[in-house]
This record gives structure tokens, sequence and C-alpha cells, in this order.
């Protein structure tokens, strides 16, 4: 049961942490790699460009969730890839984007989202949260569940068929994907360390309407996983081609190996595109060996999915 105690404490220490006040000198890495092919340097070159890993972030992101988790919350997440639980109500303020879709004023879509509620107004949700979203549950008023967000400094209402509750109070492991430095870590906490288990170049979501979109900012928990995800063409229901080994974070991203379109069957080890421009559909390319090690070593539901800037 969460108290008002609770409460309290998670709002104070979520925010602290959003507010930069909370340090990472908690949070140590070491390098301990289970996958190690195309493995990165910390630093390295593409093109003219500098590029790295960004360490510091990884940090600041485990410290958040380390510090709230050290209060034994209960944590969940919000749903509803393919508008499985509604689509949700248009927001108080709504925009329009190049998609030609319905955005609240931070550009979220309507598509998929989840609304977000005030306090003092159940009638019309102020924002949407994005499907995946890693919340605090907080506790249960009526219809509605009270959720923090680990990026926000508020306080939502959410209507519950759109929260799902998560079994573990601990998260041992977690996916960093780089959209700046297009690159992907993964990590794991061993005793009081985290483990780099992997260093790859990657290839992210490109914002070119009216098909292609960025891969979404956020903390998201990674919800399943398919041996093989298939695809359309753009602008069509035919069939296109697939992506194999795709473990999904968010509404339709995935991250997963290097795409065949059709004709073609057989999979494809390596792109030379990876790790240089965005160029994908939203979701983050890997070499294929390592789509395969993520799906393999992730557990769904216990691993999280940090896509920062």
């Amino acid at each position: 049961m969460v108290t008002r105690f609770m409460v309290a404490a998670i709002v104070t220490v979520v925010n602290t942490v959003l507010s930069h006040h909370n340090g990472r000198e908690n949070i140590r890495l070491e390098k301990n790699l289970l996958y190690n092919k195309y493995t990165l340097e910390d630093a390295y070159r593409y093109n003219t460009a500098e590029r790295h890993f960004q360490w510091e972030k990884a940090k600041y992101l485990l410290n958040a969730v380390e510090s709230v988790q050290q209060l034994n919350v209960k944590w969940g997440m919000l749903q509803n890839y393919k508008n499985i639980n509604g689509m949700a109500p248009e927001v108080k303020k709504s925009l329009t984007d190049r998609y030609h879709s319905i955005t609240d004023t931070l550009g979220i879509p309507r598509n998929q989202s989840i609304p977000l509620y005030r306090a003092n107004d159940m009638e019309r949700p102020e924002r949407y949260g994005r499907d995946g979203s890693l919340i605090v549950w907080m506790g249960q008023e009526g219809k509605f569940v009270k959720v923090k967000l680990m990026t926000d400094a508020n306080e939502w209402f959410v209507p519950e068929k759109y929260v799902t509750p998560i079994d573990s109070t601990s998260f041992e492991k977690t996916i960093l994907i780089d959209r700046k430095n297009q690159n992907i870590a993964t990590l794991e906490r061993v005793d009081t360390t985290w483990l780099i288990r992997s260093m790859n170049p990657a290839t992210t979501g490109r914002h070119k309407p009216p098909y292609m979109r960025e891969t979404p900012l956020g903390i998201f928990v990674l919800q399943n996983k398919v041996s093989r995800m298939n695809y359309t063409q753009d602008g069509s229901s035919e069939p296109g081609g697939y992506a194999p080994y795709a473990s999904r974070f968010t509404n339709g991203a995935y991250i997963h190996g290097v795409p065949v379109d059709y004709p073609g069957t057989k999979q494809i080890e390596y792109s030379q595109t990876l790790g240089t421009t965005p160029r994908s559909h939203m979701c983050v390319r890997n070499s294929t060996s390592h789509a395969k090690f993520v799906y393999d070593w992730a557990p769904v539901q216990g691993t999280l999915v940090f896509v920062i800037e």
C-alpha cells in the first residue's frame, strides 16, 4: 500500500532528480562485455564528427531509477499499442503535426497514446503519455490510477485500463539508445555495479513525413518480443519485408536486426548504414546478431529502455 508519506517521498525524489540536484556519484559503470562484435570505443569518429557513449547521462538515469526503487515503490507502464485500450480522448489544447496527426502541445500524437488528466479536471486530458512509458503507481482513485512519470515533474491521473502494473520492484537490465550519436549499449546491474554488456552502432528513426518517424525520447519498459516482425510497404497494406529478433518498447518502435525487403528471405547480418544517420521508421536497427543478443538477454517487463539525445 502506498501511504501519503511514500507519495510525498516519491514526488520529492523524482523532482529532485529531474532538477539535476541528485548526483551520479553512486552509479558505478564497468565494462564486462557479453557481446563483442562491432564493438565501438567510448569515443570515436564518424566522418568528421566526434561521437561517444554518453555514460554520464546513463548514470543520471540509472540513479533516478535506483533512487525511487529504494522507496520500494510499485512500478507500472502505460499501454495502448494499436489503441488496444481505446483511442485517447482529445486533449484540451491540440495541434496537428506534419504527419496530419492530432498531438498535444509537446508533439506527442493522440494515436496509440494514453490520456493524462490533472487532479482538478477529470473531464478532458491535459496531455498524452507515450505507450510503454515507465510510471510509479501511486494509488488508485475510483477508475483512475494516480501515476508519476520518471521524466515529468507532475502527478497525473490515468484511466485504469491504460495502466499495467509490473511485478518486479527493481530493474537489473537497461538498454541505452542514443539518437545523437547513433549507438546502443546494454547494461546489467550485478551487486552494486552496472556492467556494460555491449557497445554497438545503431540506426534510429528519421523524421520524414508522411511515413518515417523519429524514435521517441523517454524511459520505456520492454513490452514484448517477436522473432520476426513483418512490415508493409510505405503507404500500402502490401507486405514489404521483415525484421529479425524484434523487441518492442513503445508504439511500433522495436529494437531489431537488419531489415530484409521482399522478395529476399535470408537474414542479413550487418549493414554499413548502421551508426551513420537516422533512417528507420521509428525503430532502432542493429546488426542481426546484436538484435538476437538483446532478444535473448532482455526480459519483457524486466528491462528498461532509455532513449536519449
